[in-house]
């Protein structure tokens, strides 16, 4: 389902302005907006789950299981304290100061402080290893660095000989006997001491829109992370464009969505990550929302239902998640079963038509008090849209989604570009696209690089997508040949490449395919992309995940994690005494023949060539935590091969492990 016109809402898009749109720093950004929203709730924390060193009479401590708030004015006063405490332990304009800690309120904190003391952040994941930590710490020469508790300090502490850090702080409350270790409590406290009003504005003032305002290492997928440079005009302009396509103007339908200063989000992706740091945090606190802060990935379902957000953002991975779950409540029985799958299809014809008709529109009245509602409810009763980033969501999956009233607004972007380079117009919801290029993104398609005819469907030009805007990086830090292959100079202008394959259509919105460097590129010399017939699998019960293999063989290949819950669920149905141990699990040939099932589903919707021949299937989930999916949880291909060189042997032949 479409509404509006295009070159109506991109018009008025273009044309809009208003005080959160400007030019300056993020530091000024963020004073600006404590300014409007002074006594508007600014942060909703959680008691219990961190042992906060800012408690007491800094911040009110959270009751257990339960959120507290801060408003704007006071959380701007505990930035400008954190900032003179961060200037006094000897921050000063351009210092890289890293943050290794989990998605909390003490994170947005002690960056706004650090980009208002004149300093550099510098992003570490916490889940990287005490090499990727040193790495992440030594290559941008930190001079200090905020880590969350005892377990991240003592991470830091085993690689301090090969870092140049002046000092430590440490956001939660604990005992360390060293001079250069803080809780984040002192840094305030040092604040408190030494804060001059005229200083701070100071700081503010020296900094320029074109000064360095972060370093965000690519997790990557392969090699070595790249130190991308974003300065506070990328972000800035970012949050301009942003603004410009989510927020309020005054052409938008009253019901239509929108992000203002009473809009309550819900945060739980990394911060250290671009997508949540710019669309979680900037754009928030720009716009003067309320940001919660979720215990975690885990407690997601009742943090939901205690904070009752409106939005928030989120990869494929956690909406597939979302639908699994729903999907496995409605099995207790055949007879709710038999009602979610009806609920789904009218859902997804209900997203499909721009004309339900009486008889849909009935079916589809029915199908929100039996199903949707409660799925709404489980949601927090409040969601008016979300944001994808992050990867490929499947189109059959945002369709669902929408047809049941949750709307996923689906955008695109990388680390390099601040991030949001598209994002579907709450106006004109297109599953299955990317969206349509926010303000001042320019896109050029380089055609040349592949050929259209190996693509389905394709009715506009597809290429690799070229862009250039003012989000766009100046490039990596003290990397400049990385920095010269990541553009290409066209008819004078330097356009940075995505590396990603997309098509435009007519009216502009972008259709994902895939990475340009996995194409499969088979023996016969068929060109596959992968990411589209994974996304197939996104709504399927029996497959957890799925990536597609093939490069240099004669057919298209998968390894698949199965959905274990639905196969024990259908194995206990059926009778069938399957083996206890995993291993053995996914060696049985019925196990084989009842994923099969999915294979041979999904199969029908491709082209012969796109077809999977055969499959091995694992058992073990891929996670960041074993090093099979990014932070981000994209795959990393190459792990997963190398992790299952048998498998694929037992797809190709043994020749296939020599070529991993």
């Amino acid at each position: 389902m479409t509404a509006g016109n295009h070159s109506d809402w991109r018009t008025a898009e273009e044309a809009h302005t208003d005080d959160v749109i400007g030019d300056d720093t993020l530091g000024e950004m963020f004073a600006a907006s404590a300014a409007r929203n002074a006594d508007t709730t600014a942060q909703l924390y959680k008691g219990g789950v961190y042992d906060r060193s800012l408690t007491g009479d800094v911040i009110p401590a959270a009751p257990d299981g339960d959120y507290a708030e801060l408003s704007y004015e006071r959380m701007h006063h505990l930035v400008k304290y954190l900032a003179a405490g961060f200037r006094d332990l000897g921050v000063g304009p351009d210092a890289r100061v890293g943050i290794l800690a989990n998605t909390r309120m003490e994170w947005a904190l002690s960056d706004f402080a650090v980009l208002s003391a004149g300093g550099v952040v510098t992003t570490v994941y916490t889940d990287s290893s005490p090499k990727q930590v040193q790495y992440l710490l030594s290559d941008p020469e930190a001079s200090a660095v905020v880590v969350e508790n005892a377990e991240m300090l003592d991470r830091v502490l085993a690689i301090e000989e090969d870092l140049s850090l002046s000092f430590i702080v440490v956001m939660d409350d604990i005992d360390v006997d060293r001079e250069d270790v803080y809780t984040l409590e002192t840094v305030y406290r040092r604040g408190e001491e030494t804060f001059s009003e005229s200083a701070y504005q100071s700081w503010l003032d020296d900094r320029d829109p074109d000064d360095l305002a972060s370093l965000i290492y690519t997790s990557g997928t392969t090699g070595q992370p790249k130190g991308v440079q974003l300065t506070h005009r990328n972000f800035r302009a970012n949050v301009n464009q942003a603004r410009r396509r989510i927020g309020p103007r005054p052409d938008k339908p009253p019901d239509l969505p929108t992000v203002t200063a009473e809009t309550r989000s819900i945060a739980f992706l990394p911060l250290a990550h671009v997508f949540e740091r710019l669309a979680g945090h900037f754009f928030m606190y720009a716009s003067g929302a309320a940001v919660s802060y979720a215990e975690s990935p885990d407690t997601l379902a009742d943090d939901l239902q205690t904070v009752k957000p409106m939005t928030g953002l989120s990869v494929p991975r956690v909406y597939e998640r979302i639908f699994d779950n729903m999907r496995t409540q409605a099995s207790e029985s055949p007879l709710k079963k038999r009602i979610f799958d009806w609920s789904m299809d009218v859902a997804r014809d209900y997203a499909r038509t721009d004309d339900p008709g009486p008889i849909l529109t009935a079916k589809h009245s029915l199908a929100d008090r039996l199903v949707y509602s409660t799925v709404k409810e489980r949601l927090g009763g409040n969601i008016e849209f979300m944001v994808s980033g992050g990867g490929s969501l499947s189109k059959t999956l945002c369709e669902t989604f929408l047809g049941m009233g949750l709307t996923i607004l689906e955008g695109y972007g990388l680390t390099e570009t601040s991030p949001v380079l598209t994002v579907n117009p709450p106006e004109d919801v297109r599953p299955g696209t990317l969206g349509a290029p926010l303000t001042e993104v320019d896109v050029h398609i380089d055609t040349d690089v592949v050929d259209a005819s190996e693509f389905d469907g394709v009715t506009g030009d597809v290429g690799e997508l070229l862009v250039d805007g003012p989000n766009v990086t100046q490039g990596y830090w003290n990397a400049p040949d990385a920095t010269t292959r990541a553009f290409t100079e066209i008819d004078g202008t330097q356009w940075f490449r995505t590396g990603d394959i997309v098509e435009r259509t007519d009216d502009d919105f972008l259709i994902y395919h895939d990475r340009l460097k996995e194409l499969l590129v088979l023996s016969t010399g068929k060109n596959v992309a992968p990411q589209p017939i994974e996304d197939q699998f996104a709504t399927n019960d029996r497959v957890d995940q799925v990536m597609v293999v093939g490069d240099d063989q004669k057919f298209v290949g998968a390894i698949i994690v199965p959905n274990f819950e639905e196969l024990r669920r259908w194995a206990d149905s059926e009778g069938v005494d399957l083996p206890d141990d995993p291993e053995e699990l996914v060696e049985d040939d019925r196990v084989h023949a009842w994923v099969q099932t999915a294979v041979d589903a999904v199969n029908e919707e491709l082209e012969r060539v796109e077809r999977i021949k055969s499959f091995a299937l694992v058992s073990r989930e891929w996670t960041a935590e074993n090093d099979l999916l990014t932070p981000s949880m994209k795959k990393k291909r190459r792990n997963i091969r190398s992790a299952y060189r048998e498998k694929l042997a037992e797809i190709y032949g043994e020749q296939q492990v020599e070529a991993v």
